[in-house]
């Protein structure tokens, strides 16, 4: 198989390269799939660089999702949800490449009439953006929300969440193409984050000026959020991708009664497994209705392993909106 495989760590994405190895073969507990394509993620560049919180061994191969085609399945299991022919897609380490391994857990069915593209950026911004919306905050009809970097994956995947409930969505970004972009998916408003008062704004779009009710955040901007945030509001912390893990004075979210909420879906798995299907039974009725699509980044495309890097480094300077996906055509050596 052809993979880009880190045998040391490195300064940026533009030192990845493509590797020749041997196709691997599936365990007795994992699936084996050819990859169609993979989609790329923040935390891959700080995983290739050695800076992020979970490190493989070295060697290693790049990459956590992807959507392609089941070859086989696991030996030990007496009743696998796939076959050999299944389209899926899913997460698991090494999704830059050709082929890869992955337990059943790991894998869910491409929805009807989606591409392998589409499919391959879901795995986790669309139940990262679902659980926290809907199960941590109870978004529901005549909400205001307020959604950081809306125009991200994670950031569209909740714009068409809380739309789906019947909220308002205010979407900040910073630039016009991704206002754009946060408006084609359904955000009634966009704000310009890099202007100063934003806060403001934001809150004179909301009835008497009271605030927003929900904040999700996966930049790192919940100081200057709480500006805006309604008294008994709930603001979600979905990551840093400001780079910026905020120092927050707790005595003004004491006054406004505001609520913290943590969100990492990827910790579900051991927390609260019995959400996993929940979650995703939902999103995929979402699906089915028509109120909720892929966000594939369409601007340009990327076409082969060796453009991983470059598509990287376009995800690291904010150059892209949506899923950044990279199309892996299977050629010699597959078992296609």
């Amino acid at each position: 198989m052809r993979a880009v495989q880190v045998t040391e760590y490195v300064k940026g994405p533009e030192n990845l390269t493509v590797t020749i190895l041997p196709d691997p073969d599936s365990s007795p507990s994992t699936y084996l799939v050819a990859i169609h394509a993979a989609a790329t993620n923040f935390f891959d560049l700080l995983q290739i660089r050695g800076k992020y919180q979970i490190q493989p061994p070295l060697p290693w191969i790049s990459g956590a999702e992807f959507a392609g085609v089941v070859l086989s399945a696991p030996s030990s299991i007496a009743n696998p949800k796939f076959k050999k022919g299944d389209r899926v897609f899913g997460s698991s380490q090494g999704g830059y490449a050709t082929h890869v391994c992955a337990r059943e857990e790991s894998l869910m069915p491409v929805p009807p009439g989606w591409g392998f593209s589409e499919a391959a950026g879901l795995m986790v911004t669309a139940p990262t953006s679902y659980a926290a919306l809907v199960h941590c905050a109870g978004v529901q009809e005549g909400y205001y929300v307020l959604i950081h970097a809306a125009a991200g994956g994670v950031g569209l995947a909740a714009v068409q969440v809380a739309k789906a409930f019947g909220a308002t969505v205010i979407a900040t970004a910073g630039s016009k193409r991704k206002w754009e972009v946060a408006r084609e998916f359904g955000a009634d408003y966009t704000v310009d984050y890099n202007r100063d008062g934003w806060p403001e704004e934001v809150r004179k779009l909301t009835p008497k000026g009271r605030g927003v009710d929900i904040v999700f955040d996966p930049v790192g901007m919940i100081n200057a959020s709480l500006k805006c945030t309604t008294w008994g509001g709930k603001m979600l912390i979905i990551g840093f991708t400001s780079g910026n893990i905020e120092k927050v004075a707790m005595n003004r979210v004491l006054l406004k009664n505001v609520s913290l909420i943590g969100m990492t879906w990827g910790s579900y798995s051991k927390e609260a497994p019995e959400m996993i299907g929940k979650v995703w039974e939902e999103l995929f009725r979402l699906m089915k209705e028509g109120k909720f699509k892929g966000t594939l980044y369409t601007d340009r495309t990327f076409h082969g392993l060796e453009t991983v890097g470059e598509a990287l480094g376009m995800l690291g300077r904010r150059e892209t909106w949506g899923k950044v996906v990279v199309s892996v055509p299977q050629g010699f050596g597959s078992k296609l």
